[in-house]
Formats: structure tokens, sequence, C-alpha cells
């Protein structure tokens, strides 16, 4: 079964990163065995090597580490035409609908970013959190 919490990149990037406290409060996060989606390990792999100048051997090994804590789903073309819709609906980007998509099709309560409105209700059945919000104001 689903966890009822999906993660989005930042969040993973944060436990992987050196900034305090959202490092430590993203690595609890992640102990909790939360859902993630090939979208966001795709994303986390660009930022490192790109941004943080990561050899690719680091960021495999790391993000392995990251999929071992982690339910990992695939996107596929049904959360594909789900993001299309969403995007229509509530006017996000592309990628942002895709991640939200995906936690919906997963049977996430919780989607865990810093890219969307905090407490936002996506489709009655998913919300959006910032869990830095309190954490780290």
């Amino acid at each position: 079964m689903a966890a009822s919490v999906f993660l989005d990149s930042n969040i993973f990037l944060y436990a992987l990163g050196d900034e305090e406290p959202k490092r430590q409060h993203a690595r609890d996060l992640l102990a909790a065995t939360p859902t993630i989606s090939t979208q966001a390990l795709n994303e986390c792999s660009h930022v490192l090597r790109r941004k943080a100048d990561w050899p690719p051997a680091r960021v495999a090994e790391e993000l392995s580490l990251v999929i071992d804590l982690s339910h990992l789903v695939d996107v596929g073309l049904a959360e594909i035409r789900r993001a299309w819709s969403l995007s229509e609906r509530y006017g996000f980007g592309h990628f942002d609908s895709l991640i939200l998509s995906s936690a919906l099709s997963a049977g996430c309560a919780t989607l865990h970013t810093e890219n969307l409105q905090h407490a936002q209700a996506i489709d009655g059945t998913l919300t959006v959190v910032n869990p830095f919000r309190v954490v780290c104001p």
C-alpha cells in the first residue's frame, strides 16, 4: 500500500544538501517512507549534476538511498493526461501538474513541496503542504 505522503524533488534536495534546519526536517520526512515519482528523481539528478556539480556516481549512490527509503511510482501516460487536466483547471505549469497527478494517482493525501500554495486542496483529496513553513519560517 502506498504511503499517504508524497514528496516533491525539492524536499530530497534539501535532505542531500547542507542547509539546516531544512536538511534535518527533510531527512525526517524521508525516514517516514514517503512516495516519490520517477519525475522527481530525474529533476534531482539534473539539479545535482548541473547546479551542485556532483559526479554521476555520487548522484546514483545518493539517489539510490532515497529510492530505498521511499515508495517509487512511475510517471506514465495516465499521469501525463491527468497533468494536462490539472494544469487547465488550476493554472499550474506542466511539471507541477505532473507531480500533483502522480501524487493523486498514488492515492496520497499530502504533497510536501515549496513550489505550490500551502494548504491548497487539489481534487478534494490531496493537500499541498510546505513542510518548512513552521520549521524554517
